[in-house]
């Protein structure tokens, strides 16, 4: 009986300890089973955004369950390629304060959305917790994403649809800011047809498919000039492209992107053109061109009653000098025409058959700088209906060199008899300054030959100048180096001033001996690639360019 009552309570309470251990594990469990769920997180912003305007995200969350969440830190990370203000970083962290149980808060993130037109940017919010009693870590994650409106920037082509094949064509690509906020960093990328010959372009390129953009602010705007030839068989067909974007922490963001197709046609007319006999012809300030535009009918029946219209281009033309036989010359728009009625060449053309005008002009020998940077350039656009061609003629710069001679200086001070005594030696000081025009030119130096009985003291102003002297050729060299557009005319010239001592001979009584050659400088013009010339007269002892000794150069 004992024993049956032993077993019973036994039982009885097994039973007991074993449910309350289970309603304490549940308990526990209940507990410590957290949901993600419990944590509400948003991101709350427009659909769409307009190009680079201050665009508000807002990221709120609230806690339903019934745990402190503690530990918390939000971090938000805005699209690619937008602009936060004070250069903060796209990748933001903000630590919280505890969550309690039904507590909900909000932060406002602000940026400029930059991105392509119609493009899709998204933004993420992350909001890392502990629950309480909990050694885990919970991430709860939401995106965004809002669709770029139109990007206020034009960005065309002009271009035609039609090239004749082997015709230079010259092209622009145009571009327009209306966006509210300077665009810094900007980029146009160009993509050229299989068949199209890059030749130049303005402004410079990078590789003939690239160009800086300097900022643009809203309502400004600019242009790239392409020219170039295009070849290919009659009927092909190519695309050009382009495209504008900005880089941003090392990235390009594409912004505009262009597309424009063309067509090689068979020609009906070639013009052509040749200045003093030559085909690509390298002019000179001062020159006298002798233009000869050729036309050729490359069709199969016979052209009538042509009028040609040559527009010449460029301030260094002088117009005076313009001598264009039955030609009749327009002030205003500086164009000369011949009429068919007028000149025999253009009243018929049959086929294969070639004829030419032709007209003089001089370029003027000064001209102010147009700009710095160089390249200095001609054009002339012919026009024969339907046909339009424009020529460039590439002009060298212009270099000067001054020399000039003195007794009384006050660089090293002479000695010796004025006028020069035969048998005794008299000092005198020469000096050299260089100027440089239009385009940069590399490697300029000045030459000239000491007489026989003229000798360098070795005084030299200033120190450093790269003088040398040959005893056996008597020449004398002045390396200058490379020299800036408008070098020594908007701003100090280089220059050099040396001694030189002259001993004249008995044979050389009542003469005004030369006490140095001829100055000649030479440089390589970087734009035409060309060796240019300026000379300077010899100096004789009458020393034209010192008034104290008032040309008493006669050797006694």
């Amino acid at each position: 009986m004992r024993i049956r009552n032993f077993r019973k309570n036994f039982f009885t309470t097994v039973l007991i300890l074993t449910t309350i251990a289970g309603i304490l594990g549940f308990w526990y469990w209940e507990k410590n089973n957290y949901s993600k769920d419990s944590l509400k997180l948003e991101i709350l912003g427009k659909d769409n955004a307009n190009f680079a305007e201050d665009f508000d995200y807002i990221v709120k969350y609230k806690n339903t369950g019934d745990v402190r969440l503690e530990d918390a830190k939000l971090i938000f990370e805005y699209p690619k390629n937008s602009i936060v203000e004070g250069g903060k970083p796209l990748r933001q962290e903000i630590p919280l304060e505890d969550i309690y149980p039904l507590a909900e808060n909000s932060f406002t993130f602000s940026a400029k959305l930059i991105g392509q037109e119609g493009q899709a940017l998204t933004a993420k919010a992350i909001l890392s917790y502990r629950p309480k009693n909990l050694n885990a870590t919970f991430n709860s994650e939401t995106t965004f994403t809002t669709q770029m409106n139109s990007v206020p920037i034009n960005f065309e082509f002009d271009l035609p649809s039609k090239i004749e094949i082997g015709k230079n064509l010259t092209f622009r690509i145009n571009y327009f800011s209306n966006v509210d906020y300077p665009l810094l960093g900007l980029r146009v990328t160009a993509e050229y047809p299989l068949g199209f010959e890059f030749i130049s372009s303005k402004p410079s390129s990078l590789e003939n498919i690239e160009w800086e953009i300097p900022p643009l602010n809203r309502a400004e705007g600019g242009r790239i000039e392409i020219s170039g030839k295009m070849q290919g068989d009659v009927g092909a067909q190519g695309i050009f492209k382009a495209k504008i974007g900005m880089w941003q922490d090392g990235e390009f963001i594409l912004l505009k992107e262009i597309a424009k197709g063309i067509e090689v046609i068979k020609p009906s007319l070639l013009i052509t053109q040749k200045i003093n006999g030559v085909q690509n012809y390298i002019a000179s300030p001062g020159n006298l061109l002798h233009y000869e535009i050729f036309f050729k009918n490359l069709g199969e029946s016979t052209i009538s009653n042509l009028n040609l219209v040559d527009t010449l281009d460029g301030d260094i033309f002088d117009l005076q000098t313009l001598n264009a036989p039955f030609g009749d010359f327009t002030l205003g728009d500086n164009s000369i025409i011949w009429d068919w009625r007028k000149v025999s060449q253009l009243q018929y053309l049959d086929p294969q058959e070639e004829s030419k005008i032709e007209f003089w002009i001089k370029l003027k020998s000064d001209l102010e700088i147009p700009n710095l940077n160089g390249n200095l350039v001609i054009k002339n656009n012919v026009y024969v209906s339907p046909i339009r061609e424009e020529f460039t003629t590439k002009v060298n710069s212009k270099l000067e060199i001054s020399q000039k001679g003195f007794f009384q200086d006050t660089i090293f001070g002479n000695l010796g008899q004025i006028p020069p005594k035969a048998g005794e030696i008299t000092t005198y000081t020469i000096n050299w300054q260089a100027k440089n025009y239009y385009n940069s030119v590399k490697n300029a130096r000045v030459k000239a030959i000491l007489p026989g009985n003229v000798q360098l003291t070795g005084k030299i102003s200033p120190d450093n100048s790269r003088l040398t002297f040959d005893s056996v050729s008597r020449e004398i060299v002045w390396e200058i180096g490379d020299l800036q557009v408008g070098q020594g005319v908007l701003n100090p010239a280089p220059s050099v001033s040396f001694q030189i001592e002259f001993r004249p001979v008995s044979s050389q009584i009542g003469q005004a001996p030369e006490i140095i050659g001829e100055a000649r400088m030479t440089g390589e013009d970087s734009w035409t690639g060309e060796i240019i010339l300026a000379k300077s007269s010899g100096i004789n002892t009458t020393l034209p360019d010192d008034p104290s000794i008032n040309q008493q150069g006669t050797v006694r």
